[in-house]
């Protein structure tokens, strides 16, 4: 039949059988609540309920503390929060120096040290002018003593050439009683939601005899800087000599409905430099900067090699709050798994596992098979009763025969 316009007014419907039977019944809404349980525990476990938005954060830092050293070739010294902050600052980060190797430098001549200078046996061997970025100076020519065993070829230079190896046990190892006071302001622009780590509740009073502890002053955002090494498993003494970075991980986890408020950060540490692959190959964190300073119209610099900690701040987190269109999507999108009972008590029929009765009972009524009619012909070529008529030929498309009832002729009508 062709295709006409009135086949879009039509609708087309699945063929249900209803099977009137307590045990599949019971199963088959036993199956249902399982279903439905799921979907509520899943529901409520990750919220699917409600819409979220990703935080926007901006993070402030203090670092307190004073501490009495030791420096070689310069003596007994304090350094305050000027001297070990250095000029090492980055965003969301600071740094705290725990090691220091300091050299007394001015404008001149020397030695060049190893690995980076030439070892020589005399002046051929060394080519005035030469400098590279591995050198701290550029070569004179001349083939100096390096040492009682050893020549290098001359540089000018700042004199004499940072040759020391870092101090253990770290200089600053009592930088670990140091404080850090981290600011960290959020925003939740879809909820139009401002907070920040120091809580509303909490005083001035309260801020100033606080130090961070996991069990007992959680939300406290004053930390002492050991145990923040502490908590990132490793030990402030080792990690003091060479340096490290170590991640503060701030997370704000947030509910933002007026039932189940809840808007607080949850703190956690770890090393983020792998220490274990870099022992042997450029451990650790240190860098150098200078301080200049005219004795006697003679211009000196003071080079600092500085060893640390650089503690990174990073902020992670996401808001949420009812949304009745995040609720009808996920329902809708659960919907689909009620069909996991139909599918799997049709299989349980169908396989014969329920009962083979059942099987061939459900299976005859649930499937109906229909066999497409074929034209068949009867193809005569004599008359043999008056009541049949001769039947032209079949064209050969159709296979088989067809009977026809004859129409009487006109000569039928006469008699």
């Amino acid at each position: 039949m062709p295709c006409t316009l009135l086949n879009l007014c039509e609708y087309d419907t699945q063929k249900l059988v209803k099977i009137k039977n307590v045990r599949l019944g019971s199963l088959k809404w036993t199956l249902n609540g399982v279903i439905l349980m799921f979907i509520c525990i899943m529901m409520l476990w990750n919220k699917e309920y409600q819409k979220y938005d990703p935080v926007q954060s901006s993070v402030t830092t203090k670092v307190k503390g004073v501490a009495n050293i030791t420096i070689p070739d310069i003596g007994e010294v304090v350094w305050d929060v000027v001297d070990y902050s250095g000029p090492y600052q980055g965003r969301n980060s600071f740094f705290v120096a725990t090691n220091v190797i300091v050299t007394n430098q001015k404008q001149g001549k020397c030695p060049e040290v190893l690995p980076h200078g030439k070892l020589c046996q005399t002046d051929k061997d060394c080519e005035e002018g030469l400098s590279n970025q591995l050198n701290h100076g550029v070569q004179t020519g001349a083939c100096v003593k390096l040492d009682i065993q050893k020549k290098t070829c001359e540089v000018t230079a700042w004199c004499p050439i940072e040759n020391k190896r870092n101090p253990r046990p770290a200089i600053l190892a009592s930088a670990e009683n140091f404080t850090v006071m981290i600011k960290n302001n959020i925003r939740f622009p879809a909820f139009n939601y401002i907070r920040r780590n120091i809580l509303p509740e909490m005083k001035e009073t309260d801020l100033k005899g606080c130090i961070y502890n996991r069990y007992k002053n959680p939300y406290c955002p004053i930390f002492r800087l050991g145990d923040i090494v502490s908590e990132a498993k490793e030990k402030f003494s080792e990690i003091a000599v060479e340096g490290g970075v170590i991640g503060i991980q701030i997370n704000w986890d947030c509910d933002l409905n007026h039932i189940f408020h809840s808007c607080l950060p949850k703190y956690s540490f770890r090393r983020l430099d792998e220490k274990e692959s870099n022992r042997t190959l450029y451990p650790g964190l240190n860098f150098r900067f200078g301080r200049y300073s005219i004795v006697n119209g003679e211009q000196q610099r003071t080079l600092f090699k500085m060893y640390g900690i650089r503690f990174d701040v990073m902020v992670f987190g996401k808001a949420g709050k009812f949304s009745i269109i995040q609720l009808i999507i996920y329902i809708g999108s659960t919907l689909s798994y009620y069909a996991l009972t139909t599918m799997f008590l049709d299989w349980l029929i169908g396989t014969g596992c329920y009962s083979k009765e059942a099987k061939q009972n459900y299976t005859e009524r649930k499937f109906e098979v229909i066999q497409d009619q074929e034209e068949c012909f009867l193809c005569v070529s004599f008359v043999d009763e008056d009541q049949l008529r001769v039947v032209k030929k079949s064209d050969g498309k159709y296979n088989g025969l067809r009977l026809y009832q004859a129409v009487p002729s006109q000569k039928d009508f006469n008699r």
